[in-house]
């Protein structure tokens, strides 16, 4: 009993140590944020902390081709497969190193024949033995110096940080596949104006060899107007091309081979949403990029304890209880029990530097982490600043733009008066169409980025926004008539 009193003594020091703890006390790291938006005043920024929830944002545009491919993202994009199988294998980690906290109890059972040699003096009656065991052993390492503790939160925030990984990437590929479909429509946009225009120009060369049969028109005249329509042509056929790109593109992030995906043409108006003027606060705690980086900090400040721990001693309780004997049937009876129990501690004595290098790599893997959040935290607010410009400056494009293509179509109008009365040559009028032309292509180009950039600042904002006022509804369209 005295060898027992002084294991259980041993014991209960090493629980009562147990409560130590050698990981520095955790804080995120300190972020500069500005009080307001730099491009809009009315925003103000919080702390990054990834609290909210996010939804299916790209409803906002509400567009059922653009749900029905989101929606093929969501359930068969390879990249995301991928992030998810990676958030599976973190928590899994996890779960193993949260598994170092309990008792390690394993079932043994056994039996063993055997004979000694008869070179070997032998004082029992028979040479030959058997040996029948069965028991429960037990081992259990004493967290003295937090060391299991640390791991395990380590674990448990690198599986956090993972599930930022896993949010992050659906958001990208989400953004992405809108982007490609708005950008697809602006071609389905672009392809509407260069079809009216190779009508109109069409029409035009037919006046034009009409008048050149009278001998109203030159040759030049004739040659001039067939050269617009066959460059408005090919600058219809550039823009299939693009179109054809792009719907390859989706294809692939929907998880579909580009020969069994289609999107058929539309040129639709699609609005850029609604956007409340004074941003809340909380919605750059969306970033889910800000949040896992974060969390690897705190990973990598609990590894600092562990790397601290290995200075010291460890301690382990072991023990066994079950039975034994020579032969099956006395197994469960009481003579023919057993048991044992022990404590032992390890302290390493002489490695080399090996542990110091351990706490030295674990001291700039934390500062590493923490540079990577600061610029992480950086970044997400320069994407913030970079589309609340874009928003701003493009629907000021917008309207320039929309100006000068009331103008072009005047000048071509008016070039084209001219040229009927004889005042002006055909040269006047190819030159206003080009102008003309050229306008609306950019007004198209100018609204579908608008477009995109919300989508842009939906992705830099974690995903997602509420609108103040559900009725306000700015207006956009994709289509640019061409007045013949």
């Amino acid at each position: 009993m005295t060898r027992l009193a002084h294991l259980l003594s041993a014991a209960s020091l090493a629980v009562m140590l147990s409560g130590c703890e050698l990981a520095p006390d955790y804080k995120a790291p300190l972020v500069t944020a500005p009080m307001a938006f730099k491009e809009n005043a009315g925003w103000t920024p919080a702390r990054p902390a990834d609290t909210a929830q996010r939804g299916e944002w790209w409803h906002v545009f509400g567009d059922a081709d653009l749900d029905r491919i989101e929606q093929q993202v969501t359930d068969a994009n390879q990249e995301l497969k991928e992030a998810a199988a990676r958030f599976a294998e973190a928590r899994a980690l996890a779960k193993v190193a949260r598994s170092d906290l309990y008792p390690t109890v394993n079932a043994t059972a056994g039996e063993t024949s055997g004979e000694l040699s008869h070179a070997i003096a032998n004082p029992l009656p028979k040479r030959r033995y058997d040996n029948d065991v069965l028991g429960l052993d037990a081992s259990y390492e004493l967290d003295v110096w937090g060391r299991v503790r640390d791991a395990a939160r380590a674990a448990n925030d690198r599986a956090q940080a993972s599930a930022g990984d896993l949010t992050t990437a659906s958001l990208s590929l989400h953004a992405e596949a809108a982007v490609d479909y708005l950008t697809l429509r602006g071609y389905d946009a672009e392809a509407a104006v260069l079809g009216e225009t190779v009508a109109a120009y069409a029409k035009a060369l037919e006046l034009t060899q009409s008048r050149f049969k009278a001998g109203d028109a030159a040759q030049a005249d004739m040659d001039a107007a067939r050269a617009a329509l066959e460059l408005a042509r090919t600058k219809a056929s550039d823009v299939h091309l693009d179109r054809a790109k792009l719907e390859h593109a989706i294809a692939i992030l929907t998880g579909q081979p580009p020969a069994m995906f289609g999107i058929a043409p539309r040129n639709r108006d699609i609005a850029p949403p609604a956007v409340a003027e004074v941003l809340p606060g909380e919605l750059l705690q969306r970033r889910p990029d800000v949040a896992a980086a974060e969390r690897r900090v705190e990973a990598a400040n609990y590894d600092i304890g562990v790397a601290r721990a290995v200075f010291y001693p460890s301690f382990s309780l072991s023990a066994l209880v079950g039975t034994e004997a020579r032969a099956p049937s006395p197994l469960f009876t009481a003579s023919a029990a057993t048991w044992a129990a022990g404590a032992s501690g390890v302290l390493n004595l002489f490695d080399g530097g090996s542990r110091h290098g351990v706490r030295e790599e674990a001291q700039a893997t934390f500062e590493e982490a923490a540079a990577h959040y600061h610029q992480t935290v950086l970044t997400a607010y320069g994407e913030v600043e970079d589309n609340l410009a874009a928003m701003r400056l493009l629907q000021d494009e917008e309207r320039t733009q929309a100006a000068a293509v009331d103008a072009a179509t005047s000048s071509r109008r008016e070039a084209e008066r001219r040229y009927a009365s004889g005042y002006a040559s055909y040269f006047d009028v190819i030159t206003a169409q080009n102008v003309e032309l050229t306008a609306k292509l950019g007004l198209v180009e100018i609204r579908y980025r608008r477009v995109n950039a919300d989508v842009l600042l939906i992705k830099a904002l974690g995903g997602g926004w509420k609108v103040a006022d559900p009725a306000a509804k700015q207006t956009a369209s994709f289509s640019a008539d061409a007045d013949s």
